[in-house]
């Protein structure tokens, strides 16, 4: 088991070095996708990279979370990685709980480990309540409750299974892809189990979703999910009875 960390990063910069410095501290050397940012922010990557511990991936264009997420892996898979620990550049998710999820993929080494965010009084309300109808047809699209929370960006991931599925499977490049890729993985075998990790979301913070965009292109994907579902409910519930 070979084990890196992935930040995509798109103009968060300012917690980069904590982020990292933490990680180094795991022995984690770190793959930083830089998607497009800014002038200041770049540099400020760039900077970072200078420590032979990062390997910097830079997109010309935005491609979305995804999208970074996906190149990282890429870049990970392209230098002998098995799993990659996706660690989102804002500092939302409190790091603490990383040696559980890697001693859970440890445990685990098939499965995708993610965080199940337990939030303070700091979460947008909009936010809070939208999760809960995500939980609701991601139970409905694999007839399962075994995915424990969709959209949390603190995850390990089985990079094996990860290129299968991306060689035979576009998925969403931007906020639609935490929950598109869970999904699909659950339908092809890999499992999923999660670590209970604190959430805060700071009032100085920069956050990317758009909610209206956002929420149009998570329904979008929910709506080709459910019919996805309805194609393989042989499968999953032969999968359901069986277990």
């Amino acid at each position: 088991m070979k084990l890196c960390a992935l930040i995509p990063s798109y103009n968060h910069h300012t917690k980069l070095g904590t982020i990292t410095e933490r990680l180094f501290a795991l022995h984690l050397p770190v793959i930083l996708v830089d998607d497009a940012s800014g002038p200041e922010a770049s540099a400020a990557m760039r900077a970072l990279a200078q420590d032979s511990r990062i390997t910097l991936v830079r997109h010309e264009h935005n491609q979305g979370k995804g999208g970074a997420v996906m190149s990282g892996m890429q870049e990970a898979i392209r230098q002998g990685y098995t799993h990659a620990l996706q660690v989102d550049a804002d500092g939302q998710h409190d790091l603490a709980s990383i040696p559980e999820l890697l001693a859970k993929a440890r445990q685990y080494p098939n499965a995708v480990i993610s965080g199940k965010p337990e939030y303070d009084d700091s979460i947008p309300k909009g936010r809070k309540y939208g999760r809960y109808i995500t939980h609701f047809w991601v139970w409905v699209e694999t007839l399962s409750f075994a995915i424990e929370d969709a959209m949390c960006g603190l995850r390990v991931y089985p990079l094996t299974a990860c290129q299968s599925l991306m060689g035979k499977q576009r998925l969403g490049k931007r906020m639609d892809f935490d929950i598109e890729i869970l999904v699909r993985l659950y339908w092809l075998g890999t499992p999923s189990y999660f670590v209970v990790t604190p959430v805060h979301y700071p009032q100085d913070g920069l956050s990317h979703f758009q909610p209206f965009k956002d929420n149009v292109r998570i329904s979008w994907l929910h709506t080709r999910l459910f019919f996805g579902m309805l194609v393989r409910l042989p499968v999953l519930l032969a999968r359901k009875y069986s277990l």
